[in-house]
């Protein structure tokens, strides 16, 4: 009698077969709960934002709202300026973090009286599946479809 050790090459085909079944049905899961995640943190760092507009506004009333992401960040805070104001740090003022692009436009008036701030995916159904936007009233607004600009005509947040 001749006794063989080890598995034979169906036993491991079907333990193989097992281990995919098992990936096919947790990437979907794991990828949905990353897209959850980055959308969060894209609503957070409008909040973020928005706090800091409203600093930046009531602390530098001639200018009104900042025009661009880097004067509410800054890297030389010693005092902070209006083209550096240290409200935000220097990942958000590069404008992207968490798998979306932020942008900041529309910033009119004299001083400024208005913003758009607008978050988009950087990759749409991978990295986000909603776009999001504020402006002056502070609101948080999404929508399915990309965002042009921010008003009252986006739906707000849930």
């Amino acid at each position: 009698m001749r006794t063989n050790k080890g598995f034979s090459l169906i036993e491991l085909l079907i333990v193989v077969a097992i281990i995919l079944i098992i990936a096919a049905v947790a990437v979907p899961s794991f990828l949905r709960s990353r897209i959850a995640a980055n959308e969060s943190s894209a609503v957070a760092s409008l909040r973020t934002l928005n706090s800091a507009q409203i600093s930046y506004n009531s602390t530098y009333p001639t200018v009104g709202y900042a025009s661009t992401l880097t004067a509410l960040s800054g890297t030389s805070c010693s005092p902070p300026s209006s083209t550096g104001a240290c409200l935000i740090d220097t990942v958000l003022a590069t404008g992207q973090r968490s798998g979306y692009n932020f942008t900041l436009t529309n910033v009119t008036g004299t001083p400024n009286s208005t913003y758009n701030v607008i978050a988009s995916p950087t990759t749409w159904n991978y990295s986000g599946m909603n776009y999001f936007c504020s402006f002056a009233d502070a609101v948080i607004r999404s929508s399915t479809t990309t965002i042009a600009t921010c008003d009252s005509t986006v739906a707000p947040h849930n």
